[in-house]
């Protein structure tokens, strides 16, 4: 008889009687690893059946997340790592940079490779998850703000944010894609359309019915990528100041 490692009960089969830990832990191999990337990856219950919720009904979705059943979605700081992840693999194969970014909205006097200003766009395509994060946090205060009649607490409104910034990064991955392929200039179609996903599903999250639920979701959005901006803008000062000393 062995001991539970877990509770330290004597387990007498398989499974532990106190606590349920499993007995001996199989050993980690190929086909444990297909396993589990499977079961992410799984239609009913993983990345597959979240990303196609969002896109179908991302406010009833985040909804149910929050209020009904969290066990077939992924979870919400998961599912914005793994989308950020795609979009960092597919911007390095596609060699998307701060280069790409400039030369696509024009501003080709802005090429110098060594400033602050492009360095900190390279920094931002690199930590793509982490300024997802930041921007939901920025937009959730917003939306608590706007919308502070429905109750949700600003946490809750930033697991509304995790799911739709993680479908516009994997919309934004895909774009990069046929903007790879077809050799189009595709960047600003890309903001326009992350606008206005955005907008629909943070009005489809509070009330779809009512036309100002989209203005307003609009507004939130608009504020809250223009305090990011503002706060990258004053990073890129602060920089310029200190090592140009």
């Amino acid at each position: 008889m062995n001991s539970c490692k877990n509770c330290n009960e004597t387990v007498n089969g398989n499974y532990c009687a106190n606590c349920g830990q499993v007995a001996k832990l199989k050993r980690i191999d190929r086909s444990s690893i297909i396993h589990e990337i499977a079961n992410s990856l799984n239609a009913e219950s993983g990345m597959l059946y979240t990303t196609r919720k969002m896109l179908i009904s991302p406010g009833e979705s985040v909804r149910q997340y929050i209020t009904e059943d969290r066990r077939r979605y992924v979870k919400p700081i998961t599912f914005v790592l793994i989308t950020s992840l795609i979009y960092t693999i597919v911007c390095h194969f596609l060699h998307v940079d701060a280069k790409e970014f400039y030369q696509q909205m024009g501003q080709t006097e802005s090429l110098d490779e060594f400033s602050s200003g492009f360095l900190l766009t390279n920094w931002v395509i690199d930590n793509s998850g982490y300024v997802t994060i930041i921007m939901g946090f920025l937009m959730a205060f917003w939306v608590k703000l706007l919308f502070r009649k429905y109750g949700y607490n600003l946490f809750e409104i930033f697991v509304l944010f995790c799911y739709i910034s993680g479908i516009t990064t994997l919309l934004s991955s895909v774009f990069f894609i046929i903007q790879g392929i077809a050799h189009l200039k595709l960047i600003y179609t890309t903001n326009l359309i992350t606008a206005i996903y955005t907008t629909w599903a943070i009005g489809q999250f509070f009330d779809r019915k009512k036309a100002g639920s989209y203005i307003k979701a609009f507004l939130s959005y608009v504020l809250g990528l223009l305090i990011l901006c503002i706060s990258l803008t004053c990073t890129i000062v602060f920089i310029d100041v200190v090592f140009k000393q």
